[in-house]
Formats: structure tokens, sequence, C-alpha cells
């Protein structure tokens, strides 16, 4: 059995907002939330800025009371934030529905690194008696999902999704395979994000990894650029309701956009770095391409991975052209990254709410910042300004360290 699957809500936790309206006035303007660092004192790091999230407070997006907010790592907070806000527009009545069929699916590349750190310095500082018990469920990947699951009362299908930077989008694409094959008629799914820390900052900037544009931190962010040095670490959520197309129109929900492909596959060549040809990220299009049974044609518009890294921004380009060929000519291309940062683990949540967003307003998402364009990379890559087009239908690239690809096509709402 193969049902349609449909979107009912989105919510957002981002450095350009909190709310789905004001994360996507940001994104068409233009307006970049990369920024100096505040949260900590990051002037002995090599790198200064990042995608933060300023004075957020867990209690203003979600009902939760601060006994509960205490035993939730930054990162189950923005889950909750941003699912509470997708709950919100699903209209979902919980009262009229059967629990056993609603259920959560949340993924994250690391998971509670704050908590990691602070429990760290407490056994060091002041000794294994002072290291709290509330340590684990806080720190684990699932917890966010746990933790949605308790707070929403849903009993269906409760797990998670650590693919690094590709956590998200394996996380929607798996809800996605739950409903459609009659698991669940409901599912929260998206992905959530905190590692802008002290040892995740120290930690991706050792590996080389970040830009060190500390003089320009908006314009650190350059997918496909010539002058890209590296991705910009960002934290944050993005999360959405995912429902049986029969379900949500029984019970009179506005239908934003429709899921119809989901695909995954391999590097298998580095734990890191991407396969130059991007053969793995070729084959994870297609396949979604075919789940979505429609020819490569109708695609319309890529939301690229586009980290702003020099050899992931140029393998994307080679496995778009090699997916679609000449029409590869044809097709708008932009990374949102260019404007949030790179979420990791979900930034393939936040980004595939931008592509619910692109079909609903006709607009296709701008790459800022891409002032001298690669020869290498040399699609269009919608540059600096919001365009708006027709477009039915979007493939969403992620990719993650390992050699996670995953992929999703979703359709404008009809």
């Amino acid at each position: 059995m193969t049902r349609r699957v449909v979107v009912t809500g989105c919510g957002v936790v981002t450095a350009l907002g909190c709310e789905v309206g004001e994360f996507w006035d940001g994104i068409c303007a233009g307006k970049s939330g990369v920024s100096r660092l505040e949260r900590f004192d990051a002037s002995e790091f090599k790198v200064h800025f990042g995608g933060e999230i300023k004075h957020f407070d867990c209690t203003e997006h979600a009902e939760v009371d601060s006994k509960d907010l205490r035993r939730l790592d930054r990162f189950c907070q923005f889950a909750l934030a941003a699912a509470s806000k997708a709950f919100t527009q699903s209209g979902l009545d919980l009262p009229n529905e059967d629990p056993h069929r609603l259920g959560v699916l949340i993924g994250s590349g690391i998971g509670g690194l704050t908590e990691i750190e602070q429990q760290h310095i407490k056994l060091f500082d002041r000794g294994p008696s002072r290291v709290s018990p509330f340590m684990i469920p806080k720190l684990m990947v699932n917890a966010a999902s746990g933790n949605l699951s308790v707070h929403f009362g849903l009993k269906g299908p409760n797990t998670a999704v650590a693919t690094a930077c590709a956590s998200a989008t394996n996380a929607i694409g798996d809800a996605f395979r739950l409903v459609q094959h009659g698991n669940a008629d409901v599912m929260i799914t998206g992905g959530s994000e905190a590692a802008v820390t002290p040892m995740g900052l120290s930690g991706f900037a050792r590996m080389s990894a970040l830009s060190t544009r500390n003089t320009e931190p908006e314009k650190a962010s350059r997918p496909f650029d010539a002058g890209r040095d590296g991705f910009v670490l960002a934290e944050g959520a993005g999360a959405m309701v995912v429902e049986e197309y029969e379900h949500a129109k029984a019970r009179g929900a506005t239908i934003l956009a429709e899921i119809l492909g989901y695909g995954m596959s391999a590097d298998a060549t580095h734990i890191t770095a991407p396969d130059p040809e991007g053969r793995g990220a070729g084959r994870a299009m297609l396949y979604t391409i075919k789940d979505a049974g429609i020819d490569v044609e109708k695609i319309g518009y890529v939301n690229a991975h586009g980290t702003s890294t020099p050899l992931g921004d140029k393998a994307e380009t080679v496995a778009i052209k090699t997916v679609f060929g000449d029409h590869a000519k044809s097709i708008a291309v932009s990374s949102t990254k260019s404007q949030l940062g790179h979420l990791l683990g979900a930034s393939g949540g936040v980004e595939t709410v931008a592509c619910v967003l692109a079909l609903q307003n006709q607009v296709i998402p701008p790459t800022i910042n891409l002032d001298d364009p690669d020869p290498d990379c040399d699609l269009d890559y919608v540059p600096h300004e919001a365009r708006s087009a027709q477009i039915d239908y979007v493939l969403k690239n992620s990719f993650g360290f390992g050699g996670h690809n995953a992929c999703l096509v979703l359709g404008r709402a009809a």
C-alpha cells in the first residue's frame, strides 16, 4: 500500500527568525543571519562568527514550564519550538486523533553538545559526584524525538536519524515512507542542531572546514563563489507535519505541498570529503526523481546542499550536470546556506521548509554573496536576489560527512 503524503505544517528556529513568515521574508530579502558570536567569547578562536540564534527563549515558542526546560538541551529546545509552530499551523486536534497513528522522527548530527561540554567541566572541576543525572537523557541524539513524543502524547513510530548533515532530510524521507506505507497517518519530522559551542566551533575549525572571514561574517558563506573558503557553523531547527493526504483532506487541513520522492546513497570514498565526481550525490538525485515518478525535466528548482566549501560545491555542480544533462542549464539552483550558514543535521529541515515556501509563493530563494562565480560552478545559482518563477517540482539535496546522500522531491499543492 502506498499513499499520498502532504505537508500541513512548518516551523523554524533560525538566525533569520523563529517565525516562518519572518524567516521567509529574510530569505526573500537576501538577508544574512551570520554574525559575530555572543553566547561565548570566541576572540581566541580561529573563527569568531556563526549563524547563532540570539536571545532564544523556548517558552516564547512552546508551552513548556521552566522545570521541564532545565531537562532539555539547547538542541531539544530548538526542536520543541519548531515542532510546536508546525503543529499549530497544521491545525491538528489531538483529542480527535488516535495517538497510536501519530509519530515523531527528528534528525540531529551531533545532539546535546552543550550538555556534554557543561558536564565535562563539572567532572574535572568538581568530581564525578557533581555530574548531572540528567546528562545522558539530555545529550542523546534521540532526545528530541523522545521529548516531542512525550510533549504531544504521540504513541506511533518514534525514532531518530543521525547521518551528519543529511540527518534532517533522511528524517523527513523516513517519515514520508512511514506515512506512505501505512505505518502512521501523521508524523512530526525535521531536524535540530545546537553545535555552535566552544567545542563545536574549535572542532570544525581545526578540520579547516570553516570560513575564516572574520572581518566580514555576513559575507563568509558564499556557495559557488570563487572566494569561498569553508562553511559557516550555524544552529537551529526546521520541523514539519507530514500527513496522509486523505487524512488531511478529511479534517479540512490546508495542504502546503506534497512529498513525492525520496532517495539516498553512499559515496563510500572518504569519511569527510565528497566524491569529487559527485557520483553518490547523483545517484541519490536520480533515485529520488525516479521515486517521484516524474521526468528530470520537470524539476524547476534545486535547493542545493551548497555549503560554501571548495570541494563540496564543485562536486554538487558536477552531479547536477550528470543527472540533468542539457536541462541543467535551465534549472534554477540556489543555496539558502548563503544566508543561514550550515545547520549541520538541522539544515535539511530548515531548507525543506524553504522549498515548501518556494512552491507556495512561486519564488526561488537567492544565493547571496555570489560575487565572483567559480568557473567550475557554472549553473544558474540565482545570485543575490530572489526570483519569481513557475515551479511545480523542487529537488532538495543534503550530503553529510560519512558519505551520506539524501534527497527529496516536493510538488506544488494540488
